[in-house]
């Protein structure tokens, strides 16, 4: 399912011509394109739909849709890790497709949890 989620702006520029933003959603960043709301400023909200600000939004309606999206388990759906949302719905402990973890060659758990973490916080999930 793809939603339209509310997000507030955390800084404004310019990448390729195009006036982009960092956006929180409910702690998760992501880079969003300001160009259907020219005049949107940091701090503000707007809700967003396929990396597009689409309209302007009062804070309150902002927290407490995104309230009622993390109790639905929606933001998970929607921002999560594609990997533990299928090991989850397969039954599985681990996020790994196999029981015995990650390959000897390949990332340790917490190497790909502190990865997922640096790339959150980079605003690139």
């Amino acid at each position: 399912m793809c939603l339209a989620v509310p997000g507030r702006v955390l800084d404004i520029g310019e990448k390729d011509g195009t006036r982009m933003a960092t956006v929180d959603f409910g702690g998760v960043h992501k880079e969003v394109c300001l160009e259907y709301l020219p005049d949107l400023q940091v701090g503000e909200y707007a809700i967003v739909h396929v990396g597009f600000a689409l309209q302007r939004l009062d804070e309150e309606s902002a927290r407490q849709t995104l309230a009622l999206f993390e109790e639905l388990g929606m933001l998970q759906e929607e921002f999560g890790d594609p990997w533990e949302q299928a090991a989850a719905q397969a039954g599985a402990d681990s996020p790994w497709p196999f029981a015995d973890g990650p390959s000897a060659d390949g990332p340790s758990a917490g190497e790909v949890a502190a990865s997922r973490q640096a790339r959150t916080e980079g605003g690139r999930l």
